[in-house]
Formats: C-alpha cells, sequence, structure tokens
C-alpha cells in the first residue's frame, strides 16, 4: 500500500478575499499630482526621464532589491586579513543595484546640468526613489547638495565636479584620481553638541596652504563608505567647513577611523557611523571661521530633499492602502466603497497633495536666480521640512491602519516606510531647530517673510480663513515671546502656504477639502471631512493605482 502523508492533504479552506500582488507598475505615470507639479513648475520636459525611472522603479525585481537592502544592514570590515586597518563598509548587492539605477538616471546631477527648472526635475526623482528605498537617497542627496557648498573652492570644485555629476557608479575603495565618479558624505555633529555644532572640539591643525589635520571624533557621519566628506573643525579663527578624501594623491588610506556603525531605527541599508579623525589631512573649503555659513549651502539643498522624501513615503502609503481597500471586502462589500473608508482616504489623499504643491513651489524658488525666489527658498524650504515630516508618521500610521494586520507585517512595504518615516524630520534639524530657524530668519531678514507674504496675499483676499490665520500669525511673530510659540507660527505658515496653492493651482475639490478641514481644530485625526466633500471625486485621483 502507498503511504499517505496526510499534512500534503491538509485542506481548511479555499483561499478567498486576498490582496493581489500588484504587478509591475509606473510609479510616476500613476500620480497625477506629482505629473501636474512637473509641468507646472517648469520641468515638463523632464516627463520622460522620470517616466522612466518611474517604470523602472516600479518592477516586482526593484521591489525585492530594496527589501533585500534592508534585510542585509551594511556590514563595517575593520581589518583584512592581514590585520591591516582598513575600515571597510561592505553592502548588499542590492543596494549597489539601487544606486547604479538612480545614478543613471540623474538623481544626483540633474539639478546642476540640466538648462532649466533642475531641482523641479531632480525633486521628482528623489520623490520617486524615497517611495521604494529609502537609505539610497541619503548619499544620493549629499552628492547633489555638495556642489554648492564646493565653490567656494574652485579648484576643488572643477577637479571633483565632473564625477560627482557622472551617471556612472563606482563603489571602489581607491584614490578619486583613479574613479570614473564619486560620492559625498558629511560629519558635523559630535556627542557633546548634537545640533549645537559650535559646540565641536573637533580641532584642526595648519600644514600649508589650504592643508590641515584635524584631530577629533563624530557622532555621525553619514554613508561612511563615500569618497569624501564636508566636515566641521575648530580653528583659532572659529568653526570652519573641511573637504576630507577618504583615500590621499599619493594612494595612502587617509586616517579615518569607523568606531562602530549604528543600530538605527529604519533606513536601515544605508550605513551611519562613529568616526575617529586622528592626524587626518584635510582642505580648507571657504574662509576660516565661516565654517557653518560655508556648509549651510550643503545644508540648504539637502533640507529639500528632506522636505520632498516625507511626501513620497505618503505618497507609497496611500497607494499600498488606495490598493487594499479597492480588493479587499468586509461587511458585504468592497472596502473602498465603505464611506468610513472613503473619507479616511480620501482625507490622506488631501494631505499628500498638498504637501507635493509646497514642496514642488520650493523647488521652483530653487531654480530661480530672483533675489525674491532665493529669500523664499531659504525660508519656505525650512517651513516645508518642518511640516511634511510632522504629518508624515501619522498617515503612514494611518494607511497601515487601513490593512490592519496585514500592514503590520513585514511583508508589507508599511513597517519600512513607518520606520523611515521619523528620518528626515531629525536629518538636518529636528523640529525644534528648524522652527528657531524659521524665526532667526524672520527677525534677521524681514524681506524674507515679505515675500511669502506676496505668495499667499492674493489668496488669502479671497479667503477669510486664510486672511484670518495669518493676520493671527504675524500677530504672534511679533509677540513678546515668540520663541515659545515657533511650533505654532511655522505650522500657520505652512498650511497658509499650502491653502494658497492649492486655491491657485490645486485640484478644485482638493483645495475645498483642505480649506474646510485643516484650520478647523475639530477634526484632528485622518477621515474627519465633512458631508460636503466629494470623496469619490478625491478617490479618483487614484484610480490608476487600482
Amino acid at each position: 500500500m502507498r503511504y499517505r502523508n496526510p499534512l500534503t492533504e491538509l485542506h481548511t479552506h479555499s483561499v478567498i478575499n486576498q490582496v493581489p500582488i500588484r504587478e509591475n507598475w509606473n510609479l510616476f505615470e500613476t500620480d497625477l499630482a506629482i505629473q501636474e507639479a512637473l509641468n507646472r513648475e517648469g520641468a515638463g520636459w523632464a516627463t520622460e526621464l522620470c517616466s522612466k525611472f518611474g517604470g523602472v522603479l516600479g518592477t516586482e525585481e526593484m521591489d525585492e532589491h530594496a527589501r533585500l537592502a534592508n534585510v542585509h544592514s551594511p556590514v563595517l570590515r575593520s581589518f583584512n586579513a592581514r590585520g591591516a586597518r582598513i575600515d571597510a563598509v561592505d553592502f548588499h548587492p542590492s543596494y549597489h543595484h539601487i544606486f547604479r539605477t538612480a545614478r543613471s538616471h540623474q538623481t544626483h546631477s540633474v539639478a546642476w546640468t540640466a538648462e532649466r527648472g533642475g531641482h523641479v526635475a531632480h525633486t521628482v526623482l528623489e520623490y520617486l526613489l524615497g517611495q521604494v528605498e529609502g537609505g539610497i537617497c541619503c548619499p544620493m542627496t549629499m552628492t547633489y547638495a555638495v556642489l554648492p557648498a564646493l565653490k567656494n573652492h574652485s579648484d576643488l570644485y572643477k577637479q571633483l565636479a565632473p564625477k560627482l555629476l557622472s551617471s556612472k557608479y563606482d563603489p571602489r575603495m581607491c584614490p578619486i584620481s583613479e574613479k570614473s565618479a564619486i560620492t559625498m558624505g558629511m560629519a558635523m555633529t559630535e556627542k557633546q553638541g548634537g545640533s549645537d555644532v559650535r559646540a565641536n572640539q573637533t580641532v584642526a591643525q595648519f600644514v600649508s596652504g589650504d592643508r590641515y589635520t584635524l584631530k577629533g571624533h563624530k557622532w555621525f557621519c553619514s554613508a561612511p563608505m563615500s569618497d569624501a566628506f564636508l566636515t566641521l573643525a575648530q580653528l583659532p579663527e572659529g568653526l570652519s567647513c573641511f573637504f576630507v578624501p577618504r583615500w590621499l594623491e599619493d594612494g595612502r588610506r587617509n586616517p579615518i577611523y569607523i568606531q562602530r556603525l549604528k543600530d538605527k531605527l529604519g533606513n536601515r541599508s544605508n550605513a551611519s557611523a562613529e568616526i575617529e579623525y586622528h592626524d587626518t589631512e584635510a582642505i580648507l573649503i571657504g574662509p576660516a571661521g565661516r565654517g557653518v555659513p560655508t556648509i549651510i549651502d550643503m545644508v540648504h539643498h539637502t533640507r529639500l530633499d528632506c522636505a520632498m522624501a516625507a511626501v513620497g513615503l505618503m505618497r507609497r502609503a496611500i497607494v499600498e492602502a488606495v490598493y487594499h481597500a479597492n480588493h479587499r471586502s468586509a461587511f458585504g462589500g468592497r472596502l473602498i466603497d465603505k464611506p468610513l473608508m472613503k473619507n479616511v482616504l480620501a482625507d490622506m489623499i488631501v494631505e499628500q497633495e498638498a504637501a507635493v504643491m509646497m514642496v514642488m513651489r520650493m523647488a521652483r524658488a530653487y531654480d530661480s536666480h530672483s533675489q525674491s525666489d532665493q529669500q523664499f527658498a531659504r525660508l519656505g524650504v525650512a517651513i516645508a521640512k518642518y511640516w511634511t515630516n510632522k504629518r508624515c508618521s501619522a498617515l503612514v500610521n494611518e494607511a497601515m491602519e487601513c490593512l490592519g494586520g496585514a500592514g503590520y507585517i513585514e511583508e508589507s512595504i508599511l513597517p519600512r516606510l513607518y520606520r523611515e518615516a521619523p528620518l528626515n524630520g531629525i536629518w538636518e534639524g529636528s523640529g525644534n531647530v528648524i522652527c528657531l530657524d524659521v524665526l532667526r530668519t524672520i527677525i534677521k531678514s524681514p524681506e524674507a517673510l515679505d515675500v511669502l507674504h506676496s505668495e499667499v496675499a492674493s489668496a488669502c483676499q479671497q479667503n477669510p480663513t486664510l486672511g484670518d490665520r495669518l493676520r493671527q500669525t504675524l500677530k504672534q511673530i511679533q509677540s513678546d515671546n515668540p520663541e515659545v510659540q515657533a511650533r505654532r507660527i511655522v505650522e500657520n505658515l505652512a498650511l497658509i502656504l499650502q491653502g494658497s496653492l492649492l486655491m491657485t493651482h490645486g485640484h478644485p475639490e482638493v483645495a475645498k477639502a483642505f480649506l474646510s478641514n485643516r484650520f478647523d481644530a475639530s477634526g484632528l485625526a485622518y477621515g474627519t471631512l465633512g458631508l460636503d466633500i466629494d470623496l469619490d471625486c478625491i478617490l479618483g485621483r487614484y484610480s490608476s493605482v487600482y
């Protein structure tokens, strides 16, 4: 008699009402808000580039690469087999695959190589990339953002710019002169100071010309596998900015000692490290004692990406929630047809589209050469970074709840998005630092607030709610103790700016929902839109992801 294994015949029920695995899709072509923004803000010429990148990122293969890059975190190799110190960081092949793909689609370079609308195109590419894998965005952003700071050293800029802008990817550990392309990192903060970089204790010793040696410890070094870093160290004149290469011109390793990799909540595919400088060779960038103003040119650009990264995370989270609700049934019908679920999904869409509006307007200001737009960008990007990141974590959490238990397990992308959500609110200045920066800018350069006022004036005249909120905010700024109200001030400025942009350029029903809900403290959770909002109309903007 043939043996029968009862385990192979176990059959308790038929598997039904499960959401199908989504086949290949295009992240750009299914996103009406970002397509509209790309054209509206002056980079319609980049549609084909963004569409190609969106198609590559939407493949099942790319999702698997992103999963593997996060499951297999970077590993520090301090020594080689012969006991020599090498301070190398090993990455999973999937990490390199995504990095190579992002560079080949000009994510890091188009802002500087395009004749017009380069920052708008760059911001869309970063937005798409972050929906799949946030860890690549960190070194990609720094490689993009370092170029304005390097212009403070013209010879170094001429030498490095072609390799920073190259569409190639060269992860080899070797001197810059031998490489076809390079990436940049940053090392600013120290144990005793954190965001207060003026408390830094790393010191620089003069050698000759613009050459120095550094000694000190850095608490956070972003992307330690990079070919070079911008860093801050003390000179007699004060805190100064330095360029620190991993390898020296004669082929020797520069003594940069990686003490450990950080065990982070999220952003697991990317390495962050503590490092030691010990007679580490460096080149002074910008005037001695002017380190913060020099490196702030880099920070100003990384903040644009920090603001948009949160918006990309929101988009991917909503896509997952909408797709699930469209294919899952409960209580006698599809989830997406249930009135309360419609309200939750539509409310999240309103939030995300308002955020797209605000950050993409900032990107256009970066592309402009007018003084007023540059002032607007300096103030506006800080406002945008603060607010999009404050809204991101709550939205991703809500999207996860739309999936229930299925959204809480690692087979869903939502846990990874949720771990990623707080990152950009912390990087390049956490909430209080950003709000104080905004307040300092307004007080130091009141013309920046005048430019923002001009931006929203027409909408505030047309809409009493916006006008009242603007008047309240101006009173808060002029009060005896504006610092204690700094978060309320920045939140109000963000809401006013978003409402103004939606009134002028947004989808009418999205604008109506935002203006009727975001200025009323009675509805603090997502899913509290009023009865007069056409939920189906708003949900229709996501119909292509069903």
